[in-house]
């Protein structure tokens, strides 16, 4: 049975994943165990979820390594356009989190997000402008989250 799993199409493919996600447990963990806190603030403290995250992840992790399955064909053409889209969209809305803010990064994400699935450009547009406002209704005044609004902003408002 185990003959069978190892010649599974996209076995290497799914192996690759595998140690990619590995990688990324252990860097995960490493990050997590070296966050201070205060002896006081709680029992466990705040690195036990971190750390608990990546112990978990890089279990499953060795666990797809040794029994990858099977895996679909890589997409072609367009849906590997879109498919590789999503994570450069989301590694943009990071980048852009501080210089721009919260409200624009939300923007480009969700307006970006619903062009790859094949919105039209003002329902993107309007779609992205609503999420935006929403989610910082959401986190700003609801949650009460520190938000950051950006550096090109704040140098305006101080004038």
């Amino acid at each position: 049975m185990s003959s069978d799993l190892r010649a599974a199409p996209g076995a290497r493919s799914n192996r690759i994943a595998a140690i990619m996600l590995l990688a990324l447990s252990l860097l995960y963990g490493f990050a997590g165990s070296g966050i201070e806190y205060a002896f006081s603030s709680d029992p466990l403290g705040p690195r036990v979820f971190p750390v608990l995250l990546a112990a978990i992840l890089a279990l499953l992790s060795l666990i797809y390594l040794f029994v990858p399955g099977q895996s679909e064909t890589w997409p072609q053409g367009t849906l590997l356009v879109r498919c590789m889209a999503l994570p450069v969209l989301v590694l943009v809305a990071a980048l852009i989190l501080e210089p721009l803010g919260f409200a624009a990064s939300m923007f480009v994400l969700t307006a970006g997000v619903a062009r790859i699935f094949g919105a039209s450009w003002r329902a993107s547009l309007v779609g992205g402008l609503v999420q935006a406002a929403l989610w910082y209704f959401v986190f700003g005044y609801l949650l009460e989250v520190y938000l950051p609004t950006g550096e090109l902003f704040s140098l305006s408002s101080r004038g």
